[in-house]
């Protein structure tokens, strides 16, 4: 199982389609992501001696720390989880621990796994489903009916043998079966009305389980047990053919898929190329004791170290090794700093990186450059209304300094205040949508349009901390 080979620069330039700026930590995470590579092609003897060299992203909320993690993951096809450290308590005080973000990836890739392994058997579970839906429609006979019939008949049927017989009723069956294949191939019996099993799933009863490991094991066998004391009640349902036809298909890749399989190599999936985001790492520090006792901070640290460090977690798919899974921590570090982690858990973090807060200039390439800005997000989802929205060089300009300068009156939430300050302006736009005239459809929005929209919550400080 090898990572992308994707060079370094290529990593970069990949990301740049997406997060503006923050060259240092781009540069950061796909040196990690090219090691990956570098290590699945050393000799075996020496590929487990490497370890991953974990990264610590240093900066304020919404500057893309958690976007550069997801989207190399996804660049990478990686089972990735993001999980906030300040969840997590020391083992023996109520509260999620440690281990259970390990459980939670092997979760995310036996997914991925088996939505890979359900694609390889569509075809075949297609043709399956075709198989059942033709069956439906035109119901083998019974041995006792085809007498039945042959019996009330008159003429040659009586005459000849009844192998003979067998055979006539056999070949007019297929024929006409495969008369049924051909129309609904094109298309003919989409709208046919046939009877189906589904399984009936009513939504169960939720049982929350406060747990330290041992429970929580416990806890994630429930499940299981419970679905083996009450198995999945069946109803019929009438339904078009077009719509039967899929559920079967689906149903279909369920029984094709070999679990053994999707487990084996989600596991491996997790051990070699697996990434866990911990964000909020910050708020795990010790050090301010007027908040209360901080002893659960510093032991969440201890019980992080082992499992970072590398060790075996037991799952309800087996032990899943975390020697090579790959932590990138993130963190704000206002009131501390990564130097007031614990020794050992610095150490297993050799990569510090800080991110830059984001300015107007940062603001105005966010709204236009990426492949997903917010801008064209905007410009296509009204297109839907049959609505051309246009957004001046002005008036981009004017939003990404109310951003900045918001930011700087209240708490800096990075390129997170584009998204208030973007629903604020078109709010009365996308309400009209669909009610707009024709005539009226063609909307350019410039910078005055932007001010008198926004001079409101701007000026008032008090209203910008409610609505922006």
């Amino acid at each position: 199982m090898s990572s992308t080979n994707l060079t370094p620069r290529e990593i970069v330039s990949q990301l740049d389609k997406y997060i503006i700026g923050q060259h240092d930590a781009k540069r950061a995470v796909a040196v990690a992501l090219r090691n990956r590579w570098r290590r699945q092609n050393v000799s075996e003897e020496l590929r487990e001696e490497i370890a991953p060299k974990n990264i610590i992203m240093i900066g304020p909320t919404g500057v893309g720390k958690t976007e550069i993690a997801r989207r190399l993951a996804k660049l990478d096809k990686s089972p990735f989880l993001k999980i906030e450290a300040s969840k997590f308590t020391e083992v023996g005080y109520v509260g999620r621990d440690v281990e259970s973000m390990v459980r939670d990836l092997v979760e995310l890739a036996i997914n991925m796994a088996k939505s890979e392994e359900q694609e390889n058997v569509k075809a075949k579970a297609m043709e399956i489903a075709e198989e059942r839906i033709l069956d439906l429609l035109l119901p083998l006979k019974s041995r006792d009916q085809k007498q039945t019939e042959n019996t009330e008949s008159e003429g040659t049927l009586l005459e000849m043998p009844e192998g003979d017989v067998a055979v006539q009723e056999d070949t007019r069956h297929n024929e006409t079966r495969e008369k049924l294949r051909r129309l609904f191939r094109s298309g003919k019996l989409d709208e046919r009305i046939v009877e189906i099993e589904v399984v009936d799933n009513p939504t169960s009863p939720m049982i929350e389980i406060f747990s330290t490991s041992g429970v929580e094991d416990m806890g994630m066998n429930i499940k299981d047990m419970l679905g083996n004391i009450f198995p999945q009640k069946k109803k019929e349902r009438k339904i078009k053919v077009s719509e039967a036809v899929n559920i079967l298909a689906d149903e279909e890749a369920q029984r094709l898929v070999d679990m053994e399989k999707v487990t084996r190599a989600a596991i491996e999936k997790v051990e070699q190329s697996g990434i866990i985001f911990l964000d909020e790492i910050d708020k795990i520090v010790g050090g301010d004791s007027s908040h209360g006792p901080d002893v659960s901070r510093e032991g969440v640290q201890r019980d992080l170290l082992p499992i970072v460090e590398g060790s075996n977690v037991n799952t309800k798919y087996g032990m899943v090794k975390t020697d090579h899974i790959l932590f990138i921590a993130a963190g704000a570090f206002t009131i501390s700093k990564p130097s007031d982690l614990i020794p050992e858990l610095q150490g297993r973090f050799p990569i510090r990186v800080e991110l830059d807060s984001l300015e107007k200039e940062d603001f105005i390439r966010i709204l236009t450059e990426p492949h997903n800005a917010l801008v064209k997000q905007y410009v296509e989802m009204m297109a839907t209304e049959d609505i051309d929205l246009m957004l001046q060089d002005d008036a981009i300009e004017e939003i990404a300094e109310v951003a900045a300068l918001v930011n700087g009156k209240m708490e800096n939430i990075g390129a997170r205040r584009l998204y208030t300050v973007m629903e604020i302006l078109l709010e009365e736009i996308s309400f009209d949508a669909p009610d707009i005239a024709v005539a009226e459809k063609k909307i350019n929005i410039d910078a005055d349009y932007v001010r008198d929209k926004l001079k409101d919550v701007v000026e008032d400080e008090d209203l910008s901390r409610y609505v922006l």
